[in-house]
């Protein structure tokens, strides 16, 4: 699995961006605000998600792990793919989205193409109040200190909302566990498995 790509941006067109990593051009299919940001020759880092089909296997990418956590969580709704979960990022940016969910807005969901309005119903229905929506930072008010994200704290927190937590009590209990074990950030891979177990073990004590 392709969680992340850091490498130089060869060439951009209306959908996908590809990226050279150590002379391999990855393709790599992004909203269309984050292609609207890269710069051909610039080094980027690029969230991603791979998605296998029958016929395809598609890299999506983000140029922030909010964007990628809020289209893995759009997936997490019957019917909706990766097609449609990066039309719905392409036409709202993540907050917006978040913000049309909360509001419980279908018709500003059901302006991304191939979704329409029962499509958009059915996202709210699933999404509002069943899952953590905060997909965008809340204000700092100097009273709770934020650990910086990476890719390895991404991971962990993807792979405790895989076992049913929510998003912002998995991204607590790492946060938790990576100051009071002294773990180093940005997250080393071989750290990541140590993270999960023990954030895994806080977070079945609190039961």
């Amino acid at each position: 699995m392709i969680g992340m790509l850091n490498g130089v941006v060869a060439q951009i067109d209306a959908t996908t961006a590809l990226i050279d990593v150590h002379g391999v051009g990855f393709e790599v299919r992004m909203p269309s605000a984050d292609l609207g940001a890269l710069r051909v020759g610039a080094t980027t880092t690029v969230q991603t998600s791979m998605s296998v089909a029958q016929d395809a296997i598609t890299l999506f990418g983000f140029l922030t792990s909010g964007e990628r956590r809020m289209f893995l969580q759009l997936q997490k709704v019957s019917g909706i793919g990766p097609k449609v979960a990066l039309s719905l990022l392409s036409t709202l940016p993540s907050d917006q989205l978040v913000q049309a969910i909360r509001d419980e807005d279908a018709a500003a969901l059901a302006k991304a193409p191939g979704l329409g309005r029962k499509g958009a119903q059915k996202i709210i229905l699933e999404l509002k109040g069943s899952i953590d929506l905060s997909a965008t930072p809340a204000k700092d008010d100097g009273t709770t200190r934020r650990m910086p994200q990476d890719a390895g704290v991404d991971r962990v927190v993807e792979g405790l909302m895989s076992l049913g937590w929510k998003q912002q009590e998995a991204q607590q209990a790492v946060d938790a566990v990576i100051e009071d074990n002294g773990f180093a950030t940005p997250l080393a891979n071989e750290a990541v498995s140590d993270v999960l177990r023990l954030a895994l073990a806080s977070m079945d004590r609190g039961r």
